[in-house]
C-alpha cells in the first residue's frame, strides 16, 4: 500500500488545516465518510491532547453530529493489544540497570576507567549507558531486524568518518559501551519487545492509517509505518520546514533552521519581505522577582480579558515556581505538565530523613530532621510535646549523634523514649546485603512501623512515592544480586530524582510546560520566562563516549540536531500563538545577563532589513499605598502570663530588661540551646561541678586525709574528663586548664577548712513561697554548696570559672543577684556568700565574699514580691535594657531596639 506524506507549515491554523485535508481525502476514498462515519480510519497523535485538538477541529469543520476516527497515541494502542503467549517477559528499565550496575561494581579496572571512587559512584554511570543502550537499540533494531549484521555494519561505517588517527585512538569507554550493549541485547530488552508489539500491530493493520508528528518518526517508528503500510495505506503528516513556507524572517535569522537537501546551500530569502512577527514583543527585567510580578500580572490581565487558555513556558523553572506561587495568592491555579522531581517533594524528603539517620547513625540533626517531619508518627496526638522533650534533651545535653546516647538522655522521659526506640529499632533492619527486593520490603516495613506509610497515601506526591516503592519490590523481585544499604540508597535517591510529580489537574486556564511541549499546540496567549542566553536554548545533556560523527552514523542525534529541534520549536511557538511575550532578566545578581543569542539574531535580522524590531511588553502593577505606623518601644502587659516559678536566672532578667523577661519566661520564647561538637565554657562548668561535687563528698565521708586530697581530686578529675574525651577529643584542653587549677584550689580549700568551715552538701535544690496580700510565687533554684562553720552559721558558695578579682568586681555591681537569692532558698538561716573562683591568678584562687548579706537578702526579697507583685496588677514591662544588656540579648530582633 502507499505511504505518502503531508507537510503543513506551522502555524495556529495547524489543525483546521488538516482536518480540511483529511475530511477531502476521507469523503473519497472511505464509503461511509459522506454519512458522517470516520470510524475505519485509525489515527496516531503523539499526545492525547492533540487528540481532542483533532476531534475539535474536524466537528468545527463538519459543524454536525459524526462518528470520529480511532484517534490514540501508539503507546495506548500497545497496551491495548492482547498478550502474545509465547512473548518472553520483559525486564524492568530498574532492573535491567542494577543488573548492569551489578556487573561493573565487579571490575576494578572499571572504577579506575571511570574515576569512580566507590561502588555508589557507578550507579549514575549504569543510569547514562542504559539511557544510550534505549538510544541504540530504538536507532539499530530495526535494521538488525531484517539483517543481524547491520548494527556491525554501521559501526565499522561510523569509524570510517573520523580520521585515522582519531580512528586508531577511538576512547577505551566507546569501544566498551558499543562492546557492552551487544551483549546485553536479548529478547527481554524493552526496545526489542516494543518492536515485536509494534510489528504484531502491523500485522493486524485493518484500517488506514494517518501519522501525525511534529518531525521525521525515528528508526523505530519508521519500521513500524513501513510494515503496517505493506498492509494499508498509511499517510505521515508533519510540519514542514522548508524556507519558503515559514516566516521570512525566521528563516533568515536562523539559517540551520529550515530544511534543505544535503549538501545544498541554504535557501535564498528576500529581505523585502522580512516583517517584524505579529504579537512577539520583550520584556527585560532587572530581578528574579521584578520577572516573576510582571509575569504573574501579565497572565492575571490576560485572564481578565477574557483569555482562558494561557502557556508559561518554563525556560527558567526557578522564575516559573515563584510566579505559581504568586498566581496561586491571586487563586489562579496553574496546571503543571512537566511537573518537577518527586525528589523535590516533601513525601520523598521524609524517605529521604529516614535513610539519612540510619545511614548516619542517628546523627542529631538529621534525627530531629525525620522527628519534625509530618509523615512519621503521623498517629500519635502527643508527637509534638514529645518531639519538643526529645529535642531539649538531646541539645540540652549536647548529643551529637548515636542511639545509646539519644537513650540515655531520654531515661527520665520514657514515652519520648519510646518513639527513639521504634525508630532505632527499623535502622536495625535496614542493614548488611540485601537484595533490592528485600531492601524494598525492609524499607516498607519500617514506614509502616513508623506510621509513615498511612500519612503518605493521603498525601498526593505520597502516593506517587509508595506506588513507585511497590513497583521496585515487584520490578527487582527477580534481581538476586545482594547490594549493601549504601547502594540501596543511592538506587532509591536515583528513581526518586529521576522521576517526575505531576499533580493532577483542576484549573486548566494556565497551564506550565516546557518548550517541546508546545508542539502541534495553540494558546490564547504565552509567555516564556527564562529568555535569555543561559536558558534559551536550554542546556544539553552532553552526549557520553560517542562523537558526533559517530552519532550520526549509527543515526543517534547529535548536538546539531538537538539543536536544530529546538530551535524549530521556538519558531512554532512564535508562529502558532497570536500573543507571544519573551521574558528574561537583563540583570543577574547585579552583572548583566544577555538576552538569548536567537533572539539577539531576530532583533538584528529585522534591524538589517529595515523592519521594526520586537516591542517591549510592558505591564502596570497597582500601587498600593501603605499607611507608616511608627516604631515605639514595646511595653506589654500581660498578668496572666505570671509565672508560678521564679529562678536566680529569671529575675536577673527581670531586672535588667523586662522586656527580655516577658518574652523569654512569660512567653517563653527562649532560643533552644545549639549543638557543637566543641565543648563549651557551659560544659566545662557541669565537668568541674561533678567533679567537686564529688570530691567535697568523698572527703566528709571518708575522712580523706590532707595528703591523699590531691590524688583524690586527680583520680575523679581524670575520671569525669575520661568520659568527656571519649565524646570529644577538644575536652583536652579544658582538663589540662582544670589540672593547673587543682593544687591552687586544693589550698585555697584545706585553708578554709582549717578556718573552721567544713562542706555540708553540694549541687541541691530548694524551693521556698513568698506570699503577700493576693498573691505568691515560688522561688527555685540548685544551690552549688553549703558550708558551715564551728559557730553554727551557715555560708552558700557558688562556683565560677573566673578569677578572683572578676568576681569581686562582679559583687560590686550589684546588679547580680543570685548569691542573695540562694541565700533566701536555703531551709535553714545563711550568714555569708562567697563566690569561688575556678581559675588562677599568679597560681592562686580564692572566693569573693559578698558584703551585708542578710541585709540584702531582705531588700531582695521586698524587691522580688514589689515586681512580681507589679506585673500582677498589669505594669508594663518596657524594653529598657542598657546596650551592655541587648548585645547579647536573644530577643533583640523581637523589640527591635534601634528602630525607635
Amino acid at each position: 500500500m502507499p505511504l505518502t506524506s503531508l507537510l503543513l507549515p506551522p502555524s495556529a491554523n495547524f489543525w483546521p488545516q488538516l482536518a480540511r485535508i483529511l475530511l477531502r481525502q476521507w469523503r473519497e476514498s472511505e464509503p461511509n465518510s459522506h454519512a458522517g462515519d470516520f470510524s475505519t480510519v485509525r489515527v496516531l497523535v503523539p499526545n492525547f491532547c492533540h487528540a481532542q485538538l483533532l476531534k475539535s477541529a474536524l466537528a468545527a469543520e463538519l459543524n454536525r453530529t459524526f462518528v470520529p476516527p480511532r484517534i490514540t497515541t501508539l503507546q495506548a494502542w500497545l497496551k491495548m493489544l492482547p498478550p502474545d503467549p509465547d512473548e518472553v517477559p520483559i525486564s524492568s528499565g530498574t532492573e535491567r540497570m542494577m543488573l548492569l550496575y551489578a556487573e561493573l561494581r565487579q571490575h576494578a579496572w572499571l572504577k579506575k576507567l571511570f574515576a569512580a571512587r566507590r561502588n555508589v559512584d557507578l550507579l549514575p554511570l549504569a543510569q547514562t549507558l542504559m539511557t544510550l543502550f534505549d538510544e541504540l537499540s530504538e536507532a539499530l533494531l530495526p535494521a538488525m531486524h531484517i539483517e543481524p549484521n547491520a548494527a556491525e555494519e554501521k559501526w565499522q561505517a561510523a569509524l570510517e568518518q573520523l580520521p585515522l588517527p582519531a580512528r586508531n585512538i577511538l576512547s577505551d569507554e566507546s569501544q566498551l559501551v558499543w562492546s557492552l550493549w551487544k551483549t546485553q541485547l536479548g529478547s527481554n530488552d524493552s526496545t526489542a519487545a516494543c518492536l515485536a508489539r509494534m510489528m504484531r500491530l502491523a500485522a493486524l493493520a485493518d484500517a488506514p492509517l494517518v501519522w501525525i508528528s511534529p518531525g521525521k518518526p525515528d528508526a523505530l517508528h519508521d519500521a513500524f509505518l513501513r510494515a503496517y503500510g505493506e498492509r494499508q495505506a498509511v499517510q505521515q503528516v508533519r510540519l514542514d520546514w522548508h524556507a519558503d513556507v515559514i516566516a521570512p524572517v525566521f528563516a533568515k535569522a536562523w539559517p540551520e533552521m529550515p530544511e534543505q537537501d544535503e549538501h545544498q546551500p541554504p535557501a535564498y530569502v528576500d529581505e523585502t519581505h522580512i516583517t517584524r512577527p505579529d504579537g512577539v514583543s520583550l520584556h527585560a527585567c532587572g530581578s528574579l522577582e521584578e520577572e516573576a510580578q510582571h509575569a504573574a500580572q501579565t497572565i492575571i490581565g490576560w485572564l481578565q480579558q477574557g483569555k482562558s487558555c494561557i502557556a508559561i513556558i518554563a525556560q527558567d523553572r526557578v522564575v516559573a515556581r515563584r510566579i505559581r506561587a504568586l498566581l496561586e495568592r491571586a487563586t489562579i491555579y496553574v496546571s503543571d505538565e512537566t511537573g518537577w522531581k518527586l525528589s523535590t517533594t516533601r513525601t520523598a524528603a521524609a524517605i529521604a530523613a529516614l535513610l539519612d539517620v540510619v545511614s548516619m547513625r542517628a546523627e542529631t540533626v538529621a534525627l530531629l530532621d525525620l522527628l519534625k517531619s509530618p509523615c512519621v508518627f503521623s498517629d500519635r496526638p502527643d508527637k509534638p510535646d514529645r518531639v519538643m522533650e526529645i529535642e531539649h534533651a538531646l541539645r540540652r545535653y549536647n548529643v551529637l549523634g548515636g542511639w545509646d546516647a539519644a537513650l540515655n538522655v531520654l531515661k527520665n522521659a520514657p514515652e519520648s523514649r519510646q518513639l527513639i526506640e521504634l525508630i532505632a529499632a527499623q535502622a536495625s533492619t535496614l542493614t548488611g546485603r540485601k537484595t533490592l527486593s528485600e531492601w524494598g520490603e525492609a524499607t516498607d516495613n519500617a514506614l509502616r512501623a513508623l506510621a509513615m506509610r498511612d500519612a503518605l497515601e493521603t498525601d498526593e506526591a505520597g502516593v506517587q512515592v509508595v506506588s513507585l516503592l511497590d513497583m521496585l519490590i515487584h520490578d527487582c523481585g527477580d534481581t538476586h544480586h545482594a547490594f549493601s544499604f549504601a547502594e540501596w540508597r543511592a538506587f532509591l535517591s536515583l528513581q526518586l530524582e529521576s522521576t517526575p510529580y505531576v499533580p493532577e489537574d483542576f484549573d486548566r486556564r494556565v497551564v506550565m510546560l516546557q518548550l517541546n511541549g508546545a508542539q502541534l499546540r495553540t494558546f490564547d496567549a504565552v509567555i516564556m520566562v527564562g529568555a535569555d542566553a543561559d536558558h534559551l536554548p536550554s542546556q544539553l545533556n552532553e552526549t557520553l563516549f560517542f562523537a558526533d560523527a559517530v552519532r550520526r552514523e549509527l543515526g543517534l542525534a547529535t548536538k546539531e540536531m538537538r539543536q536544530r529541534m529546538q530551535m524549530r520549536d521556538f519558531a512554532e511557538l512564535l508562529h502558532a500563538n497570536p500573543h507571544v511575550v519573551l521574558s528574561y532578566q537583563s540583570y543577574r545578581n547585579g552583572e548583566p545577563n544577555a538576552v538569548s543569542t536567537w533572539v539577539e539574531r531576530l532583533q538584528l535580522t529585522l534591524e538589517r532589513a529595515g523592519a521594526e524590531i520586537l516591542p517591549m511588553h510592558s505591564i502596570d502593577i497597582a500601587r498600593q499605598v501603605l499607611k507608616t505606623l511608627p516604631v515605639r518601644m514595646p511595653s506589654p502587659a500581660a498578668p496572666q502570663l505570671l509565672p508560678r516559678k521564679l529562678s536566680a536566672s529569671a529575675y536577673n532578667s527581670l531586672v535588667a530588661c523586662p522586656y527580655q523577661f516577658f518574652a523569654t519566661r512569660m512567653l517563653g520564647l527562649a532560643s533552644l540551646d545549639e549543638l557543637s561538637d566543641m565543648p563549651e565554657k557551659r560544659d566545662y562548668g557541669d565537668w568541674l561541678h561533678a567533679i567537686l561535687r564529688t570530691y567535697h563528698e568523698t572527703v566528709r565521708d571518708h575522712k580523706i586525709a590532707v595528703t591523699a586530697r590531691e590524688e583524690l581530686l586527680r583520680d575523679i578529675s581524670q575520671k569525669i574528663f575520661d568520659d568527656a574525651l571519649a565524646q570529644s577529643a577538644a575536652a583536652l584542653g579544658y582538663y589540662a586548664r582544670w589540672q593547673k587549677v587543682i593544687p591552687a584550689y586544693l589550698e585555697w580549700a584545706n585553708e578554709r577548712e582549717a578556718g573552721g568551715w567544713r562542706f555540708v552538701f553540694g549541687e541541691q535544690r530548694f524551693e521556698k513561697s513568698l506570699n503577700w496580700d493576693g498573691g505568691q510565687i515560688t522561688l527555685h533554684g540548685c544551690i552549688d554548696r553549703i558550708d558551715e562553720h564551728e559557730d553554727g552559721s551557715r555560708a552558700v558558695l557558688d562556683y565560677k570559672t573566673r578569677n578572683v578579682q572578676a568576681l569581686r568586681d562582679k559583687i560590686k555591681e550589684t546588679e547580680d543577684h543570685q548569691l542573695a537569692f540562694y541565700g533566701m532558698l536555703s531551709d535553714l538561716p545563711v550568714a555569708a556568700a562567697h563566690f569561688v573562683a575556678l581559675e588562677v591568678t599568679k597560681d592562686k584562687t580564692g572566693d569573693a565574699e559578698a558584703k551585708n548579706f542578710i541585709e540584702w537578702q531582705a531588700m531582695l526579697e521586698k524587691q522580688i514580691v514589689d515586681n512580681v507583685r507589679a506585673i500582677a496588677t498589669g505594669a508594663p514591662l518596657r524594653a529598657s535594657g542598657i546596650e551592655r544588656i541587648c548585645v547579647f540579648c536573644e530577643v533583640r530582633g523581637l523589640c527591635r531596639k534601634g528602630a525607635w
